[in-house]
């Protein structure tokens, strides 16, 4: 078991090249680069832009409406390889888990979630390993090797997507599924990584790339206080939306599950919380991780009703998933409905969340990079 520490600090930093990589720039700083080292038309870099995240291309040669020479001089003096795919997994429900390969040989996982309708929510990372300790999440256990930059997150999409577009192409479907929901709850703590994050939001909302509406992406917390004032504060609350990883109802019992806890409680957690904006017909979520005879008693049913009283929120109940080295078990199905109906008959509304990919370790709390076959 890790140390019980509320923040790790990183084993290293970012990887170091003396050429910038163009998919870790938003249209505005592209535009800049391109001035200063290319010259040329305002208008090239939109079109570069677009090539990177509307086309998702891999090499400058696959930006054909460029000029042979312009195409030379960016692979002189730019960066736009992608992400590499070790394996993908696919799980008996359809989603499917992708293990991503960094370019300094880090591992990462991101996840893809089919909706009961069109399309998929995509589920990525913003750290290798993770900065803080929830004692049920597997991820924490790989302690915090490093943040991601902007275009490791970024580019998480695409590999998904071109996952999409490929087994479209196999099963000769009409029309290939699209990531409609992007969720920043995979391995590491968002807010952490909170530049390097916010870039990343930057571009993959950006109409002329990947073109992701900002209400239908969320950033998961686990309550870091000074980042949530930060969203905030920064504007990036009144696009995009929060969730807050809570997992109890007193001081004692999220201290222990949750360091991070310790450095900033529920009381100044929720403070924190009441002052982020909410848009028009949006939700504040809070995540709530059910743990047998941990946090899951009626009376932390009635307690959580209490605490989120004045905020319009609602609860993501989410059945512990399972994983090696863990001491934590799953409520019985009879502990969760009940914990559930309780809340719901105060006035609280609460979502059951379904375990999706929980056979392919992809479920909520289960990324930890264990090794296994490639399923195709």
């Amino acid at each position: 078991m890790s140390e019980l520490v509320a923040i790790r600090p990183p084993q290293r930093g970012l990887p170091k090249s003396d050429k910038p990589h163009l998919r870790d720039l938003p249209l505005r700083q592209l535009q800049a680069w391109m001035a200063e080292n290319l010259g040329g038309a305002p208008f090239r870099a939109a079109q570069i832009f677009e090539w990177l995240h509307r086309h998702r291309v891999v090499a400058h040669d696959e930006m054909s409406n460029l000029a042979k020479a312009d195409r030379e001089r960016l692979a002189l003096t730019s960066r736009i390889e992608p992400l590499g795919v070790d394996v993908v997994r696919i799980a008996g429900d359809g989603t499917r888990k992708l293990r991503l390969r960094t370019i300094d040989g880090q591992a990462i996982e991101a996840v893809l979630i089919p909706n009961e309708g069109r399309g998929f929510t995509l589920c990525i990372s913003s750290m290798v390993g993770c900065s803080l300790s929830c004692q049920f999440c597997a991820t924490q256990t790989l302690g915090f090797i490093r943040n991601l930059s902007t275009w490791e997150i970024v580019d998480q999409v695409y590999r998904a997507q071109d996952l999409l577009v490929a087994h479209a192409e196999q099963a000769r479907l009409a029309w290939v599924p699209r990531i409609v929901n992007l969720v920043l709850m995979g391995m590491g703590e968002p807010l952490h990584n909170f530049v390097q994050v916010k870039r990343a939001l930057e571009i993959l909302t950006d109409p002329r790339g990947a073109a992701i509406a900002g209400r239908r992406i969320t950033v998961s917390t686990a309550g870091l206080v000074p980042a949530i004032e930060r969203f905030a504060r920064e504007g990036v609350a009144d696009e995009i939306g929060l969730a807050v990883s809570l997992n109890a109802t007193t001081d004692a019992v999220r201290d222990r599950i949750m360091p991070i806890n310790r450095r900033w409680n529920i009381e100044q957690l929720l403070a924190a919380v009441r002052h982020i904006p909410q848009p028009k017909r949006r939700l504040l979520t809070f995540e709530y991780v059910l743990l047998a005879d941990i946090n899951d008693s009626d009376d932390d049913a009635k307690r959580l009703v209490g605490l989120l009283e004045g905020v319009d929120a609602q609860v993501n109940a989410i059945p512990f998933n399972p994983h090696a080295g863990s001491s934590y078990r799953r409520p019985s199905a009879e502990r969760i409905a009940r914990f559930v109906s309780i809340a719901r008959r105060l006035g609280q509304p609460v979502h059951l969340r379904t375990p999706r990919g929980d056979d392919i370790g992809a479920a909520c709390g289960q990324l930890a990079l264990e090794e296994a076959t490639p399923c195709t």
